[in-house]
């Protein structure tokens, strides 16, 4: 009996027409990275282990997709196992050492109980990336020497969570990082504001950017006197849009957060105001951080120097329960979602995020090499198009012009011409069964969504001029090869 074909939860093929859509996206996001002066790099799908592990806190980490290692992996792991075995039977039934009364002294579960006592490293020494941050930061550390700082980058590569699979949610997806390396100036995170708002404008998708800065967190942490749970609060705030007040309050006590620092907390998560009264009722609140304040500072400048700046689309606001859960973050964080105030839409996860961190190159030996970087998710956006029915009808078309004929000497007539239309830089084809029906060679074209077809008979031959048809409004004229290229351009 066959194997019925499938691909893993999490996981998706893409059909040509959403390729084409998916590449529009692609583009888009590029086109912007590349005026804002980011150039390319690639990393490789599987980093070392020990480069991931620890770097997106106790959540993240078990959220690694692991790869075993190859070939002769478990050979060693066998030897132990035996040798534990051939111990284990001869304390216990003394000459007996045949295997399956070993295993059966053992029990079913003898095989387990042996793995927990196994290191990870043992059986896998690398791992899918879960991001692109944290292998850019390998990166700069490693070419270092090859560098020009600062180091402005942009990365569109996919990456693997393994993460329960719903709605807006991948265990594969696509990555579009921009990130600027080895300068603190805060010109940079009003920058990487102005290309979010630019691609969104140029996807034409509105959406709202949430803007917070993690020294606000922590000063919030210092003065409510709980420093050292930073990332137990930021973990559980992160969550309120989520599971709301109680469920917030209810992870903090959790997470050993005293009632008295709860209760601290409730008017900054119940807090509804203005950006501007957002900021004044923090300069209240940490008035006694040295951290919070200086936090303050910072998203007033950045919000300062976009109101001169003018998005084009973009609504911008304060967030003072935005955390971003990644440890790494430091300073801005930003988070961009659908603009519910503006179109109808059910999508509520974050589809653009990132921040600004001081040192994440020091992991790995580089130390003060503050850098601040935004990552846009492309299937996210992907969907909230659909959604928004906002992709241009362009997009849905690849090849623009399709060569139909009436037999083979038409069609040898045709192959110069089509010659011609490609130099012109025209997506074009040819139908290649020169004996099929015509309605079935225009069908085609009605399925492939070709807004323009050259029909070419005896009398096309002769005359030189070709009958165009255009497939939406229906219309047909003759027109020389020239011209059509002129009029399909």
């Amino acid at each position: 009996m066959a194997q019925k074909p499938s691909i893993p939860k999490g996981t998706r093929d893409f059909s040509p027409q959403e390729m084409v859509k998916r590449n529009y996206i692609f583009d888009t996001i590029k086109k912007s990275f590349q005026r804002y002066g980011y150039l390319p790099i690639e990393t490789p799908a599987m980093e070392n282990l020990t480069t991931l592990m620890g770097k997106y806190g106790e959540e993240g980490d078990k959220l690694i997709f692991k790869i075993l290692n190859s070939g002769e992996w478990d050979k060693p792991l066998r030897e132990k196992l035996y040798q534990r075995i051939s111990e284990i039977s001869r304390l216990q039934i003394g000459d007996v050492v045949n295997e399956e009364d070993r295993k059966s002294l053992l029990g079913a579960d003898f095989y387990s109980k042996f793995i927990e006592t196994v290191r990870l490293s043992e059986i896998t020494e690398k791992a899918l990336r879960y991001d692109l941050t944290v292998p850019f930061a390998r990166y700069v550390v490693q070419h270092q020497h090859e560098i020009t700082f600062p180091f402005k980058r942009y990365q569109i590569q996919p990456v693997w969570r393994a993460d329960r699979p719903q709605k807006g949610r991948y265990r594969e997806f696509y990555q579009c990082d921009a990130d600027v390396i080895g300068s603190n100036s805060l010109v940079n995170e009003v920058e990487l504001v102005q290309l979010m708002d630019e691609v969104f404008s140029d996807l034409k998708v509105p959406v709202l950017i949430k803007i917070n800065n993690r020294k606000i967190l922590s000063g919030i942490a210092e003065v409510i006197g709980e420093q050292e749970k930073i990332v137990a609060i930021t973990v559980a705030i992160d969550k309120l849009d989520k599971i709301g007040k109680e469920g917030v309050n209810k992870e903090l006590q959790e997470n050993g957060i005293t009632e008295v620092a709860i209760s601290k907390l409730q008017p900054l998560i119940e807090f509804v105001g203005t950006t501007q009264e957002k900021i004044q009722f923090l300069k209240t609140l940490l008035n006694t951080s040295e951290i919070g304040l200086k936090g303050i500072s910072e998203v007033e400048y950045i919000f300062e120097t976009i109101n001169n700046c003018q998005l084009s689309t973009a609504n911008c606001e304060l967030d003072i329960t935005l955390a971003r859960g990644l440890n790494y973050y430091t300073g801005a964080i930003f988070e961009v979602k659908v603009d519910a105030t503006k179109c109808k839409s059910e999508f509520t996860s974050s589809i653009t995020g990132g921040g600004r961190y001081d040192d994440l190159t020091g992991i790995f030996g580089l130390p003060n090499m503050s850098g601040v970087g935004i990552s846009f998710g492309a299937d996210r956006i992907y969907d909230v198009m659909e959604e928004l029915n906002v992709f241009p009808e362009s997009v849905a078309a690849s090849t623009k012009l399709l060569f139909v004929s009436f037999g083979e000497a038409e069609q040898n007539y045709c192959l110069p011409l089509l010659a011609k239309v490609r130099k012109a830089e025209i997506n074009s084809e040819i139908y290649p069964d020169a004996n099929a029906k015509m309605k079935k060679q225009m069908s085609y074209a009605d399925d492939k969504k070709i807004p323009f077809v050259v029909i070419v008979g005896s009398d096309e031959m002769q005359s030189g001029l070709l009958s165009l048809k255009d497939m939406t409004s229906g219309e047909q004229s003759k027109l020389s090869i020239a011209d059509i290229i002129e009029k399909v351009k």
